[in-house]
């Protein structure tokens, strides 16, 4: 006997558009579209009645967007939300949905994207009806945004942290609870579409009043400094001459994500060994756990998130599980325990 399907509440301006998703999304069978409401005051109000598991919704609407629809369902009636982004722009107001607990965004299929899109989007809807929305509130409701600063003890030179599906918030929360005056450079892969990577590196140095840019080939590492590796390219660690430098990367791994946390965190412990230490955060997948080996086999200190922490509880379990993280710990233990080893 088959499953009861997922239901799914789809929150779209556009009367063509609510009909293609909508289409889309029934091809799975294991997905039911329960309703749809053309602006987030209907759509939220259509939860209260439909009771979906998951909520899809389209970023940009007139007066009631999808922040409106996070801000009040997370408030309210938490439960999984998909933010839809349209190719042809960048809507930095994403991240603040997405630190107001929605669960990740995805590209709305266009007329050459369709396939691939389809797939992002059915595959999202299925990793959100796993995650725990209770902890989405949570996390957006129990940050502490108080900075630090500390005497260095030096015993590290690097910071490397990797994450997928809800890892926006999660990495805001542990940068924004390091020190500022933190003297190691950070370098931040988090699977998203290339065009995002800059958006969110200003965002995050508005949060933290660090210094952050995407990583460029061949770029020397500066102190106090975060580097995000670009989304459309793996990210590495190398020297030139005796200094250390990113370098991007051709090679091919398994776990297929730009950029690849494996690539970077693998890069990391080839050169900084036992000097480095390296985060895995919650995502889908095991990107990250053959890197986090190396640091750790290295010498390097290695940490994961924790389950109750974690939104998807994917890659940080199989990091813990097969030894590559030394240390588990809920998400806001992280920069504390990072603070503790500098």
């Amino acid at each position: 006997m088959p499953g009861p399907k997922i239901k799914i509440l789809l929150i779209e301006d556009s009367g063509f558009m609510r009909i293609v998703l909508s289409d889309l999304l029934r091809r799975d069978e294991t997905i039911e579209v329960v309703a749809t409401a053309s602006n987030g005051l209907e759509g939220v109000e259509k939860v209260k009645h439909f009771k979906p598991d998951v909520v899809i919704t389209d970023m940009v609407m007139p007066q009631y967007d999808g922040l409106y629809v996070v801000q009040r369902l997370m408030k309210d009636m938490p439960l999984p939300i998909i933010l839809l982004s349209s190719m042809d722009r960048t809507n930095p107001r994403i991240f603040d949905a997405l630190r107001e607990g929605a669960f990740d965004f995805v590209d709305k299929p266009g007329k050459e994207t369709a396939l691939q899109e389809y797939i992002a989007l059915t595959q999202m809807v299925h990793e959100a009806s796993l995650a725990d929305y209770v902890k989405l509130r949570q996390l957006a409701e129990g940050r502490n945004t108080s900075a630090h600063t500390f005497e260095a003890r030096l015993n590290y030179d690097l910071i490397a942290i990797g994450a997928s599906t809800g890892g926006p918030s999660a990495i805001e929360l542990i940068v924004s609870n390091l020190p500022k005056n933190i003297t190691v450079p950070i370098i931040i892969a988090q699977h998203m579409p290339s065009r995002f990577i800059t958006s969110f590196a200003a965002r995050l140095a508005d949060s933290t009043g660090l210094r952050v840019s995407v990583a460029e080939d061949g770029e020397h590492l500066l102190n106090n400094h975060i580097y995000m590796a670009p989304g459309d390219a793996n990210l590495c660690v190398g020297f030139s001459g005796s200094s250390p430098v990113m370098q991007y990367s051709d090679a091919i791994y398994k776990e297929y994500n730009h950029p690849s946390i494996d690539c970077l965190l693998e890069s990391i412990g080839a050169m900084y060994g036992r000097r480095a230490i390296g985060v895995i955060l919650t995502g889908m997948g095991k990107d990250g756990c053959s890197g986090l080996k190396k640091i750790r086999e290295a010498g390097g200190l290695t940490i994961s998130q924790d389950e109750h922490s974690s939104i998807v509880y994917g890659m940080p379990r199989v990091a813990f599980e097969s030894g590559s993280s030394m240390h588990q710990m809920p998400l806001t233990e992280i920069p504390k325990f990072i603070i503790s080893a500098l």
